[in-house]
């Protein structure tokens, strides 16, 4: 094989790579070491190229180090190392961004929803190019909580899903699951566009993608709690505030958006 040849099969395999998960990280030391093995066992079995890109949000535990030596054995395995903390948001921007995959699916480090969910979701892309999860039967009959929240997070949950529904995205009752795959053509339309750098910027991803005209797919999702979340109370109401200020910029139209896509 000519050296010209192998440059061009190299180019192919990289500009056709079919999936790039994305896997936001803050002091996740203890936790991700299994995500990443199980991620990269699944998709191992694949027929398709993939990268699993780990965007570590100023972790100020021993999460660089570890993911560094999962390199070893997860060979699509790539890391940006943010040194500072700008939110979950920020990092899940910033990966999005920089993946190279023709689809690009965010998951959560504890693996709460397993990588085989998006199995489910390939169906969904011949009509869709944004596609999520949930863990709400209203979304998906589909849906079930193997391990549910406390009742006070559930609570906080249910109060939040209804603000949503008035003030950001109406019609889908689980905007928070961190599982959620879009297309690169609408990538940079949408992650662009986006403000908020910490837990509300799911919603605004999708409030963002319904403005542009994009249908959303949705499927349903088997759901394990982790007890070790990070998302506390202050996380919910950094949540609501970040709420007001998506329909406040969406009103003056801060994402500059001229018109609906039909």
């Amino acid at each position: 094989m000519t050296q010209a040849c192998a440059w061009v099969i190299f180019y192919v395999k990289i500009k056709y790579m079919k999936l790039s998960v994305v896997i936001p990280a803050y002091n996740e030391a203890k936790r991700i070491g299994k995500t990443l093995l199980d991620v990269d066992k699944y998709l191992s079995e694949q027929n398709y190229d993939y990268e699993i890109l780990v965007v570590i949000d100023g972790a100020t535990d021993d999460t660089a180090r570890v993911v560094e030596n999962y390199k070893k054995l997860v060979k699509n395995l790539n890391i940006i190392n943010n040194k500072q903390n700008h939110g979950k948001g920020y990092v899940v921007r910033q990966g999005m961004l920089n993946a190279k995959g023709e689809w690009r699916l965010f998951m959560d480090a504890d693996g709460s929803t397993s990588i085989d969910h998006v199995e489910k979701m390939w169906p969904l892309t011949k009509e869709y190019k944004v596609i999520i999860s949930s863990r709400e039967k209203r979304d998906s009959k589909d849906a079930k909580v193997a391990v549910p929240q406390s009742f006070f997070k559930e609570f906080l949950g249910k109060i939040a899903n209804l603000l949503i529904q008035i003030f950001g995205v109406w019609g889908i009752w689980d905007t928070q699951n961190g599982f959620k795959m879009f297309h690169e053509s609408v990538v940079d339309e949408i992650f662009s566009r986006t403000k908020i750098n910490h837990w509300g910027f799911d919603i605004e991803a999708l409030a963002l993608a319904k403005k542009l005209g994009y249908k959303i797919g949705i499927v349903g999702i088997y759901w394990v709690n982790d007890p070790n979340s990070h998302v506390t109370l202050k996380g919910y109401l950094y949540t609501f505030v970040e709420l007001l200020k998506i329909r406040w910029n969406l009103i003056r139209n801060k994402y500059g958006i001229k018109k609906t896509k039909q």
